[in-house]
């Protein structure tokens, strides 16, 4: 699968998930926008990726509609439209339900599915009048189960994929399809911050963390890697037809089978 004579814009794509979705882009032919809120952070990761011919680092805040616009007006500017999407940014915040602050449940609700909105509704104009696109957001494990002390992010997850069904409604007529990579437990930095915090919160240890809870229910009791859920995406992004729209597609190492 290729993406030549592509464009694709991954936010947060500084670091994590998102840089290695857009190395794995370029390999394939892309020429990419990686987007970040800090701006000399994704200009750093761009320049360490490519030449200005093929990507470019935009500070983007994805909550921030004005922000959107202008990356997305940005990115059609400088490289001549877009063609795929993939609405990676995204927060951790844990706490038990009724001990869960209003504020910080609204802050992850926001940055992942206003962000998931916002630059969607951003891309679809462009993308309908070419007929043509792929919008990929970044679902979990956790759009289809449930853990403790993520009821927002949970509920967030579970949100990406009613929206990406819509959008494959909509959009399938004009040639737009939307899907949702699910990975399990990929060891980034979001994640890396997770283990004292949930060792602190279960009253467990951090070895018990990984070992039961992030890996428990995994077949070999391996974490998800960046690289499994780059060539996912690149599925998604380069699949030819809208046979494959709508869906969600599990990374996790059997760790939900569906």
């Amino acid at each position: 699968m290729n993406l030549n004579g592509k464009v694709a814009l991954v936010t947060g794509s500084s670091r994590g998930i998102g840089h290695a979705i857009a190395k794995r882009f370029l390999s394939a032919g892309a020429r990419v926008v990686m987007t970040s809120r800090h701006l000399d952070e994704v200009k750093a990761a761009a320049a360490e990726l490519g030449s200005e011919t093929d990507v470019i680092g935009l500070k983007m805040d994805v909550i921030d509609e004005a922000q959107v616009k202008a990356g997305v007006a940005d990115t059609i500017s400088i490289f001549g439209g877009v063609d795929i999407l993939v609405s990676n940014a995204g927060i951790q915040i844990v706490h038990p339900v009724e001990e869960f602050p209003f504020e910080q449940w609204k802050k992850l609700l926001a940055v992942h599915l206003d962000g998931a909105f916002l630059t969607t509704q951003a891309c679809l104009p462009h993308m309908y009048a070419k007929g043509a696109g792929s919008i990929i957001y970044m679902g979990s494990v956790h759009s289809h189960e449930a853990s403790k002390l993520k009821a927002a992010y949970v509920t967030a997850k579970h949100g990406l994929i009613g929206l990406a069904r819509t959008v494959s409604k909509e959009g399938g007529p004009k040639g737009v399809r939307a899907n949702v990579v699910s990975p399990g437990f990929v060891r980034t930095a979001l994640v890396e911050k997770q283990i004292p915090e949930q060792a602190k919160d279960l009253g467990i240890s951090e070895r018990d963390v990984i070992d039961k809870v992030m890996l428990g229910q995994t077949v070999d009791q391996q974490f998800t890697t960046l690289e499994d859920v780059a060539e996912i995406t690149l599925m998604f992004a380069a699949f030819p037809t809208n046979a494959l729209t709508g869906q969600s597609l599990i990374v996790s190492h059997g760790w939900h089978m569906s």
